[in-house]
């Protein structure tokens, strides 16, 4: 009887002592992300201009618009990420084309902390823009458009497939952003004026 009450207590005792320290749940981990050496190529489909693209990613007409033979998207599957791109033939329709790609980068700004504006100029090229940089819980982290202002429009927009959370999503952001600014970056015009 005596061994069962030491017992007792002593077990008593071992919760009691424990329940003293403060107990810190383990935070949610996420997964590591790796990713390649950057390395680019020269764009492969027929379109009314060049750049370069990421040599990791996948080019392709855009499935969404399939009659829009100017339209393409560039998958980069290994950050399930995807860049949609649309050419338009400027026809007097500039300030239409720019207002659309304003009115499109700021439907954002809903899920947005803020959007920042930063202007594009290549003046050797002939290639002038806007790159709408889209901070906080957004879908799309990056839009841009370019033109020659007279006869060449390119959109451009940036989606990550997964549900949207900066904090998490900011190394793949930050990693595909600057493929976005090459592709930018090396922009020409096959038609200038």
């Amino acid at each position: 009887m005596k061994y069962r009450v030491v017992l007792i207590l002593s077990g008593l005792l071992v919760i009691v002592g424990s329940c003293k320290k403060d107990y810190t749940p383990r935070p949610r981990g996420y997964f590591r992300i790796s990713f390649p050496e950057k390395s680019y190529k020269p764009l492969e489909v027929d379109l009314p201009c060049f750049f370069q693209v990421p040599s990791y990613s996948k080019v392709g007409r855009d499935p969404l618009s399939p009659n829009q033979i100017n339209w393409i998207t560039i998958d980069v599957p290994a950050n399930h990420a995807q860049i949609h791109l649309s050419y338009r033939r400027i026809n007097n329709n500039l300030d239409t084309l720019i207002e659309e790609s304003h009115t499109l980068a700021y439907k954002h700004s809903q899920k947005a902390s803020s959007i920042d504006e930063q202007l594009f100029i290549n003046r050797t090229g002939k290639v002038y823009g806007t790159i709408y940089n889209i901070k906080g819980n957004a879908a799309s982290p990056m839009q841009f458009f370019l033109t020659d202002s007279t006869r060449n429009f390119l959109r451009g927009s940036l989606y990550i497939k997964e549900i949207p959370n900066s904090d998490s999503l900011q190394p793949v952001i930050r990693f595909l952003i600057q493929d976005v600014l090459h592709l930018i970056k090396t922009t020409e015009w096959k038609e200038v004026k």
